[in-house]
């Protein structure tokens, strides 16, 4: 009960609901238990005595309940379901704005499919136990203290000897809980895990079919898929050992009833009336006893969702606000790091050793190096996707987690080496970072981006519908139309990490023309494996291994003759060489 105790703060503040339609099963369970008592003086009264004048009251009376347990049910029901709607809303609400704030070392390790996987099977599967299995538990409990109550009004000792097989039942039942959890818990896994797998193919299709994987994936999908049937096997098979183990000791008690009932009739110590509604009461205590199996089930996968969803809700927050962050009036775009050193997990090298440089207003500062030299570890740092493990990242001569962080990355445009774009239109997705920007906003974060031209081409213009992740697009289409993304926002700070990667020579060379334009008055970083992308940076810090191992201007750089210089010449030799051949 942990799970739902933990859980109860999302619940809890629909309990009217809960209340109501649990006072509406009161009604419906009392009115069921009613029926035998009806039939034993139907029985006893007007078929052996013959006191026929009773059969208008009671058929009025056996009408009255009908109307009245129907209307009860339909309110139970509805009320039941309301309070399971209600919760799960706010709680699935609450499991999206978490997913949100989270920072960016928690999706280095989540899967995406298993993500989907929570936010929707775990969470119906929560709410289903809200809106009927544990209301079905408390009718459960109702209906067999109403049926024993009146079974030990009938007769004590007939109850008692239908009764001894009850506490066995009860204990195969608390043993299959114990078993069953477990089981569900891996089976919730296991989907999530085969939902990776699909999302991950369907994400990847392009890549399956360039590279003729597709028997590779058909393989790993059905490795997913026999687990998950495996595991869903097993709970079967727990099913299937302990319901007729269940149903055996129902029995047990009917054949009890049947023979002690019927010896105590044919002694006058019990009317035949009364028998035949004992025997009603006890299916009203053997099918819910039996029926208790199928609670537990729900009540297991329930826990095991809300297990699953916890994680999420718990996940510790890297990356927070301060009690008291400061909000200046505008941001001038000085960037600082001093002595910075960064590790994304405790277990991993460090990704930046020991960084220090200086980036006034409005200068451009270039930075070049193999892949897993540090690159982009810089810049995540300014708009605080990570936390460095020493030193500090200044914005402004204050560390930047003395700002808030939606102020902070307001002021920050972004434009990442994959760029991803919405199933939305164009314009949308341009405006995605300023909403309330113009047409004519628009239209010029385009023309800068040399975006305009391209999009005037489509079909609906800047209303033209993209497919999912800018299907539709080519990779220099999708940058550029990133790039107008955050020219819009008009921020203080540009970071282009590798964004003319996906872009000809031409392209690119007219997208450094427009963006000469819009770096003015902003502190910009580049990241580029092409020199031709940052010679014009105010400073280029050359990197390998998490390290500064030069920095300068082009020029000074290219007379160093360090590792700047023999970049400039793998990249420029085979140019010459390709000028001397045409030549």
């Amino acid at each position: 009960m942990d799970t739902f105790r933990k859980l109860k703060h999302f619940y809890w503040p629909f309990k009217k609901y809960f209340i109501a339609s649990v006072f509406f099963v009161l009604i419906v369970t009392a009115i069921t238990v009613v029926y035998p008592i009806i039939l034993q003086i139907t029985i006893d009264h007007v078929v052996i005595a013959g006191e026929y004048q009773l059969i208008r009251y009671i058929a009025l009376i056996f009408i009255l309940l009908m109307l009245i347990k129907g209307v009860a049910n339909f309110l139970q029901q509805y009320l039941g379901d309301l309070f399971g709607i209600q919760s799960v809303f706010t709680l699935r609400d609450q499991l999206y704005k978490k997913l949100q704030r989270l920072s960016f070392t928690y999706y280095d390790n989540a899967r995406t499919g298993d993500l989907m996987s929570r936010l929707t099977m775990d969470v119906e599967g929560f709410r289903f136990f809200l809106s009927a299995g544990c209301k079905e538990l408390i009718r459960v409990t109702l209906l067999i203290l109403i049926s024993l109550s009146v079974m030990f009004f009938y007769s004590v000792p007939l109850a008692l000897v239908t009764m001894a097989a009850m506490p066995f039942l009860a204990i195969v039942v608390f043993r299959f809980d114990r078993k069953v959890h477990p089981a569900f818990r891996q089976v919730r896994k296991s989907l999530g895990r085969l939902n990776t797998r699909i999302q991950e193919n369907v994400s990847g299709m392009n890549t399956v079919k360039s590279l003729s994987k597709e028997d590779f994936e058909i393989k790993r999908f059905t490795t997913n898929n026999e687990n998950y049937r495996d595991v869903n096997i097993f709970t079967s098979n727990i099913w299937s050992r302990y319901f007729p183990f269940m149903e055996f000791i129902g029995n047990v008690s009917m054949v009890a009833l049947l023979i002690y009932g019927g010896y105590l009739v044919i002694n006058g110590q019990l009317e035949l009336g009364e028998l035949v509604a004992f025997f009603s009461l006890v299916t009203y205590i053997l099918g819910p006893l039996m029926n208790l199996g199928f609670i537990v089930n729900q009540f297991s996968q329930a826990k095991a969702s809300g297990e699953r969803l916890l994680e999420i809700l718990e996940a510790k927050e890297d990356v927070v606000d301060e009690k008291h962050p400061f909000v200046p009036t505008e941001m001038k775009g000085h960037v600082t790091f001093q002595n910075v050193t960064l590790a994304y997990t405790k277990d991993d090298d460090t990704a930046l050793e020991n960084i220090t440089f200086d980036a006034p207003p409005g200068k451009v500062i270039g930075l070049i190096g193999p892949t897993g030299a540090g690159k982009t570890s810089i810049t995540q740092l300014i708009t605080r996707f990570y936390e460095p493990e020493e030193g500090e990242v200044l914005v402004d001569g204050r560390p930047t987690n003395a700002y808030p962080l939606k102020w902070l990355r307001k002021h920050i445009g972004f434009v990442l080496q994959e760029s991803f774009l919405f199933s939305t239109t164009i314009k949308e997705n341009i405006a995605y970072g300023n909403p309330e920007a113009s047409m004519d906003d628009i239209v010029d974060a385009a023309k800068r981006a040399q975006a305009h031209d391209f999009i005037m081409e489509m079909p609906d213009g800047y209303h033209t519908m993209l497919g999912e992740r800018g299907m539709g697009l080519s990779g220099g289409q999708k940058q550029r139309i990133a790039i107008a993304r955050a020219i819009l926002i008009d921020p203080k700070i540009l970071v282009l990490d590798d964004a003319t990667s996906a872009v000809d020579m031409e392209t690119e060379f007219q997208i450094q023309k427009a963006l000469k334009e819009v770096m003015k008055d902003r502190t910009t970083f580049i990241i580029a494996h092409r020199i031709s992308s940052l010679k014009h940076a105010d400073e280029i810090l050359v990197m390998e291994k998490g390290e500064i191992v030069e920095r300068g201007t082009h020029h000074q750089l290219i007379q160093n003759e360090g590792p700047y210089h023999r970049i400039y010449q793998i990249q420029y030799q085979d140019r010459e060489a390709i000028l001397q051949s045409v030549h």
